[in-house]
Order: structure tokens, then sequence, then C-alpha cells
């Protein structure tokens, strides 16, 4: 979850673009001005950005990363 005209959406780009590189996993990226991102976040209870979470199959919250620094990449390929 990120805004895309936000101060950390460089960082956020960078880090999609290397977690591809070294997992080869792709993160899904919600847009949470749009009214499915919207909807997601109050589901979440996602109020920060950038956020990472990572859900189960079932969509069970497993864990959560909020704001800046962002996770170490070894820290959210555990989930994929």
């Amino acid at each position: 979850m990120y805004k895309t005209e936000s101060d950390h959406a460089r960082t956020v780009f960078d880090y999609l673009r290397d977690f591809k590189n070294q997992t080869g996993h792709d993160l899904e990226e919600v847009n949470p001005d749009s009214a499915a991102g919207s909807d997601f976040c109050r589901t979440y209870d996602i109020v920060e950005y950038p956020t990472i979470i990572a859900l189960s199959d079932g969509g069970q919250l497993q864990n959560m990363w909020r704001g800046t620094p962002l996770p170490t990449i070894s820290e959210v390929s555990f989930y994929v």
C-alpha cells in the first residue's frame, strides 16, 4: 500500500524492483485512493503509508510493516 504521488513513492518503486530481482516474485500493489483500495485499507486498518502486509490464502493477516524504513527483502520473502 502506497500513494504514487508521495515522498516515499521512489523508495517503494526501488524496493519493488529489488524484491522482484532477488526473489523472482512480484508484490501486489494496492492504491489506497481507489474504491477497492480504500475498502482494503479499512478492512485491515491501514492508515500509514507505505504499508506491506502478508496475508494467508484465506485472507488472514500474518504480518504487517508500516511506514519507513521498509522491512528487509528477506523478512517479506518469508511470506511469499
